[in-house]
């Protein structure tokens, strides 16, 4: 079975790629948060296909309509969220999801409808005389599930299987900066050879720096946002969001797929979560963050940097307001220290190329592959950033609420007065 995050805060998603809708459920928030759709749609729109066109051609509305987990008094705000209708045969079904109220405590669910399938795009791969696609997961799939898979879009495989990452990690997202102003924020920061020169990490250094290691306020947090909205590509750099689209373009014309690498960034993270070993929270998000779709390598704080180090230049000073550098990015023993969580994540070039290519049928018959139909992204990084900040999200408020439940109040046991 699989859930992101968890034990405390969860998420459990299912859909596949092609089929008629990706439906998520999230376990654990918290009661009395304020929650809109549109808030949620927001991110969503940031993953969605079609939103960038350096992305995949593939168009999705991915809208999402909230079915359970929230409350308020006012029944018709409650209420105002999109139409939901099922039609079978002379019966007809309607109703409205939710657009905005407060979390009850109880599970979250959601559903986003999948409109712009071409599922005779993938006959090529159907059955034991289906082509394999190279670095792809037809071949693992298709002999794990001992035959009975779906092949169209990568089925559960596909990266729109990520709708439920996003949904989840808004809902964190809200939590968490409600109670501790956290934001969570990445930055395409290289594509194949090109890197940008100006860093995600290395902006939010010298704002903390320059605020004596104070929160980061909300404003200029809002302004790096805009910055990177305004790119070309999801980027804080903008001479090298141009050269980079200019690079991803000509690969797609050339009928080939390039890597990228990613920066994810936490700001106003609270210090104290997480735990030592087993439960790290180092090794959580690194794992979730190495676990997504064509994701090769992920480096924390200084990364691989460190290797050629010294102890005397490599650990950080502290002071009484805090750490003074952040080369462990923000985890110590697994453990946050309240500087920003700072991680790099390597994306392989997309595996769906339209190259020729040596592989095999199912049946291990040798083939020369040729791809005949499909839309696919020429660079996976270009809309991966804003799961990548999901899956954080996810993490960094289980392990908060796995900290809180260690500090028994008993005021929260105390049902009548006295």
């Amino acid at each position: 079975m699989e859930i992101l995050g968890g034990p405390l805060y969860a998420v459990a998603g299912a859909g596949e790629s092609h089929g008629p809708a990706v439906t998520t459920i999230v376990y654990g928030c918290p009661p009395g948060i304020y929650l809109r759709a549109a808030e949620i749609q927001r991110h969503l729109d940031r993953r969605r296909p079609g939103s960038n066109k350096h992305g995949t051609p593939r168009r999705e509305d991915d809208t999402v309509v909230l079915l359970s987990g929230l409350y308020q008094q006012d029944h018709d705000r409650l209420s105002a969220g999109p139409a939901l209708t099922v039609a079978a045969g002379d019966r007809l079904s309607q109703t409205t999801g939710y657009a905005e109220g407060y979390t009850t405590g109880e599970p979250v669910a959601a559903i986003v409808l999948s409109t712009a399938k071409k599922s005779a795009d993938y006959q090529q791969f159907v059955g034991p005389m289906g082509e394999v696609r190279p670095g792809h997961t037809d071949l693992v799939k298709y002999y794990k599930s001992r035959g009975f898979v779906d092949p169209r879009g990568g089925g559960r495989s596909s990266y729109r299987s990520t709708i439920s990452d996003v949904i989840g990690g808004a809902i964190a997202r809200i939590v968490l900066r409600e109670h501790f102003g956290t934001a969570i924020l990445s930055s395409i920061c290289q594509v194949g050879p090109l890197q940008a020169s100006q860093t995600l990490a290395g902006r939010v250094q010298s704002m903390l720096q320059a605020s004596n290691n104070q929160p980061i306020a909300a404003a200029a947090i809002h302004d790096l946002e805009v910055a990177m909205e305004a790119a070309e590509i999801y980027t804080l750099d903008d001479a090298f969001a141009s050269a980079a689209g200019e690079l991803i373009k000509r690969t797609r014309i050339d009928g080939d797929s390039i890597g990228a690498a990613v920066e994810v960034v936490a700001l106003n993270v609270p210090p104290l979560a997480g735990d030592p070993l087993y439960q790290s929270l180092k090794v959580r998000i690194m794992g979730v963050l190495g676990g997504l779709h064509a994701v090769q390598g992920v480096e924390i704080g200084a990364g691989f940097a460190v290797v050629a180090r010294r102890g005397s230049e490599n650990n950080d000073p502290i002071r009484a307001a805090g750490y003074q550098a952040n080369s462990h990015g923000g985890l110590i023993g697994g453990i946050t220290t309240g500087m920003p969580l700072v991680f790099r994540v390597g994306f392989k070039p997309t595996s769906t190329i339209a190259k020729p290519q040596q592989s095999v049928r199912k049946n291990l018959e040798e083939i020369d592959f040729q791809l005949r139909k499909g839309r696919h992204d020429p660079c996976v990084g270009v809309r991966a950033g804003v799961t990548l900040e999901s899956r954080v999200a996810i993490e960094l408020l289980n392990a908060v609420l796995m900290h809180q439940a260690q500090a028994i109040d008993v005021e929260n046991f105390r049902l009548f007065g006295g």
